[in-house]
């Protein structure tokens, strides 16, 4: 009832820059946090970054000063502007959102992932 549609992904040399976006769209009657995660091979999966309702962000250590989280609630997105990128960056990025869909209806969702790769 809920799907969340990522795009930006794709190879990118050191040093260089993507944007990731993921759309909402479905019953929504909100959306809490919003967060980025990634899996790189051989690796379990991690918070990259999240973001509140209030726009509050956190972001692991080894993204922060390069990675920007933001939110477009009208649009039901969530982005990540990653700069900088280095080949540890290379993984497979999935967004997650908290949906409300009621008072008492409250869904976790995630997206089908997209493919980062940073390779010179």
């Amino acid at each position: 009832q809920v799907q969340l549609v990522e795009s930006g992904g794709g190879l990118v040399q050191p040093g260089g820059s993507l944007r990731l976006s993921c759309v909402a769209s479905g019953s929504i009657f909100s959306i809490n946090d919003m967060g980025w995660y990634r899996q790189a091979p051989g690796k379990e999966r991690e918070l990259v970054a999240d973001i509140t309702n209030g726009g509050r962000t956190n972001y692991v250590d080894s993204v922060k000063g390069r990675f920007t989280i933001s939110r477009d609630n009208a649009k039901n997105t969530v982005y990540l502007q990653m700069n900088s990128l280095k080949p540890e960056d290379t993984a497979v990025y999935y967004c997650k959102m908290i949906v409300v869909r009621s008072r008492y209806n409250y869904l976790e969702v995630w997206g089908q992932g997209t493919l980062v790769t940073v390779s010179s």
